[in-house]
């Protein structure tokens, strides 16, 4: 059971879930997520699952395997491999979506002990929302845009598709991921449209890994449209990413002002991470213009 509360003077909504206080913090042997293990008894390409300990009831809860490999990160996959985990996102999205009970589907991930993941084999979820939660439904009332022609701040992209660092975000590190045409959810794209999604995403979490020479720890989440009967037709599909650390294997916590006012202090600059990221470029470009038949992932800023 979950007890569902809402701060009477913020607004704010909490899940009490005191169940998954018995959900084990690591495996106790082997990984479960392997073929073979507790979660994963065949073999697989990709894998969705019923979450154990469920943040919500009802089955609203999913766990998603990117890959048998233990040992892979998404920036590892793979044109190949990398769709088929953006496929699976589509189909979980549509079969959660058109439930009377589901009005908003975000698929993420936590990757890192540093953001409290525990299993270190890539993996994500899908929550499944009976309401529209705060933060996309503002997104979506202030008619979220991709910021087309983010100068400095621009990383890279393929095809249709940008990834840059916003120009205000809490995070030390924050990138969005968008199309430039606008899509409303994951499920409306097309093959090509998939095909550029998943070359970006693969590029940015590759350079991201060598910001620091390893592996970075990250939250990843997917904004698209509600799926409660309504028309939303400012949707506009995108990804975000943002980590926690401010130097190799240096967190920045969030502060008590920073807690107590909403208002936050961080300390980089979303122009010198960006400069950063498009400099670490993959050598030869294993995610560029072969795969995704248009990329300028390597370049430099596009034009203001």
């Amino acid at each position: 059971m979950t007890d569902i509360r809402r701060d009477p003077h913020l607004g704010t909504v909490v899940h009490f879930v005191e169940t998954r206080q018995g959900r084990p913090n690591l495996p106790s042997s082997g990984c479960p997520f392997c073929p073979g293990g507790r979660e994963a008894p065949d073999a697989y390409d990709v894998r969705w699952f019923p979450n154990r300990w469920p943040a919500m009831p009802d089955a609203r809860c999913e766990v998603l395997l990117y890959t048998p490999d233990h040992d892979a990160n998404f920036g590892s996959l793979g044109l190949v491999r990398a769709r088929r985990v953006v496929d699976l996102w589509a189909e979980r999205t549509v079969a959660l979506g058109a439930r009377d009970d589901v009005a908003y589907v975000l698929a993420f991930e936590n990757r890192g002990a540093e953001v409290g993941a525990t299993i270190a084999h890539p993996h994500g979820q899908i929550y499944a929302f009976d309401h529209v939660p705060a933060r996309p439904r503002a997104l979506l009332e202030a008619k979220w845009q991709p910021d087309s022609e983010p100068g400095p701040r621009f990383v890279a992209e393929h095809g249709d598709w940008l990834a840059w660092v916003p120009v205000a975000n809490h995070y030390p590190i924050a990138l969005a991921v968008a199309p430039v045409t606008q899509a409303p959810d994951i499920a409306e794209l097309d093959d090509r449209a998939r095909d550029e999604l998943s070359a970006l995403l693969v590029d940015v979490f590759a350079r991201l890994d060598r910001l620091y020479d390893g592996p970075l720890p990250y939250m990843m989440w997917l904004n698209q449209r509600p799926t409660d009967g309504q028309e939303w037709p400012q949707a506009w599909f995108n990804v975000e990413i943002v980590s926690p650390w401010r130097a190799s294997g240096v967190t920045r916590f969030i502060a008590a002002a920073e807690v107590a006012t909403g208002e936050y202090f961080n300390p980089v600059v979303p122009e010198v991470i960006a400069g950063q990221l498009r400099d670490l470029a993959s050598p030869g470009g294993a995610s560029g213009p072969s795969a995704t038949g248009g990329c300028s992932g390597a370049g430099g800023p596009r034009p203001a």
